[in-house]
């Protein structure tokens, strides 16, 4: 009863030691080959080869297989691609200058103004009457000028009788024709008519002083009515509502906001290594994430660094006359630059040297690796264009990161995608 087992734990080993110790023999049974079918160089009838694309090197087991593509190089219009959004070409927030109810009826989100166009109306409350009294004192300030011009006169003709007088006195003293008496009387004549005149003088500037108050008060009423109507300052369209009628307006209150988008702004960031691509007048291009294309003219670029990002704004002036772009959208711009020669490679194919700069490694002629520094021109789907390579080069695109420069290789080319 006991026999079974053993057998079949014998076979089992047996089994198990043919398929570790003698694979190899049990596999040419298996093929129906034997030892002396081999032929004479060695190598099995039906063996598969190792393909080689390296220009017929001998397949050495110390060289190290990596994967390479033959690439030209090829002209693109070369372009600075960055993110950025939309933005109101000119936006304002109308507040109020004074307090007061508001009186009108309130306009609507996205209704249409134009410049010129009242937007909120204050109740005026007494400031027409502050404006009559004003007047008022204007006109009473400007008829006392006439009767101090006319008190100046007579102060100025008191005074020249009052010097001729002691002009006479005086040379009639002289002549002993004149008491003391009498020249003393004429010299405070005189002194009476100077006094007089600067009197006069007093009054007549204290009309005009007058007057130029009034004038104030005039000018000051007149403002404050002004603003109990605050207008669009330009054609845009109401953000907001504006103020419900009832609303106690203070200073600084916000009656309504208005913005313009015809033309759009579009806005973005340019990094500091490529400003120097970017030009005024220069054509540009966004697409924005609903999918709509639009196209447009530089019209800024900042020369000033933003102090966080070290990044320089651009602003691209489209047009949009349909209102069909809105402010805030998210966009992808594209600012044309000059064309460049460029290779399209994979993505992965990138790779740092030991001291980290960013670049690619080929294969020369001899199958030995060379390290090329490469700089970035544009992403696409299918790959990125670099610059700096040679015309024609052989780019490892697997297995670069196990080689180094100098060091030869055997490499398998297949077709660039």
């Amino acid at each position: 009863m006991r026999l079974i087992p053993v057998l079949t734990a014998i076979l089992v080993t047996v089994f198990l030691f043919l398929i570790v110790v003698e694979r190899d023999r049990l596999l040419g049974l298996a093929s129906g080959g034997s030892d002396s079918a081999a032929t004479g160089d060695g190598t099995t009838p039906g063996a598969a080869q190792p393909a080689q694309e390296s220009g017929g090197a001998t397949d050495d087991p110390s060289m190290v297989r990596v994967v390479a593509i033959h690439s030209t190089a090829r002209m693109i219009d070369s372009a600075v691609v960055l993110r950025g959004m939309t933005e109101a070409d000119r936006q304002v927030q109308m507040r109020a200058e004074t307090t007061a109810r508001v009186i009108s009826q309130p306009l609507r989100r996205g209704t249409k103004i134009t410049s010129g166009d009242e937007l909120c109306r204050l109740d005026p409350g007494t400031r027409e009457a502050m404006l009559a009294e004003a007047r008022a004192r204007l006109a009473e300030a400007t008829a006392r000028i006439p009767s101090a011009q006319a008190a100046q006169i007579e102060a100025n003709a008191r005074l020249e009788e009052a010097l001729i007088n002691d002009n006479a006195a005086r040379k009639l003293s002289e002549g002993g024709f004149a008491s003391t008496t009498r020249v003393a009387s004429a010299a405070a004549a005189v002194k009476a008519a100077e006094a007089g005149v600067q009197s006069a003088r007093s009054g007549l500037e204290s009309s005009i002083a007058g007057i130029e108050s009034a004038e104030a008060l005039v000018a000051a009423a007149e403002r404050e009515i002004g603003q109990l109507s605050i207008t669009a300052p330009f054609d845009g369209l109401l953000e907001d509502d504006t103020a419900e009628i009832g609303t106690l307006m203070q200073p600084g209150g916000v009656c309504a906001t208005v913005i313009r988008l015809d033309p759009i702004k579009v806005v973005g960031f340019v990094p500091e290594t490529e400003v120097d691509r970017v030009t005024l007048g220069a054509m540009a291009g966004a697409r924005l994430t609903t999918g709509q294309q639009v196209a447009g003219q530089v019209t800024f670029l900042s020369r000033s660094a933003d102090p966080l990002t070290r990044t320089f704004r651009v602003e691209i002036a489209v047009p949009n006359t349909d209102l069909a772009i809105r402010d805030g959208q998210t966009a992808e711009i594209a600012i044309a630059a000059d064309g460049a020669s460029a290779h399209l490679i994979p993505q992965s194919a990138l790779t740092l040297n030991d001291d980290g700069i960013l670049g690619v490694r080929l294969v020369d002629e001899n199958e030995n690796v060379l390290f090329k520094p490469v700089d970035l021109l544009r992403d696409t789907p299918d790959g990125i264009w670099v610059e700096g390579l040679p015309e024609k080069a052989d780019i490892i695109v697997i297995g670069q990161e196990y080689v180094e420069e100098g060091v030869r290789v055997l490499p398998v080319f297949e077709e660039p995608a």
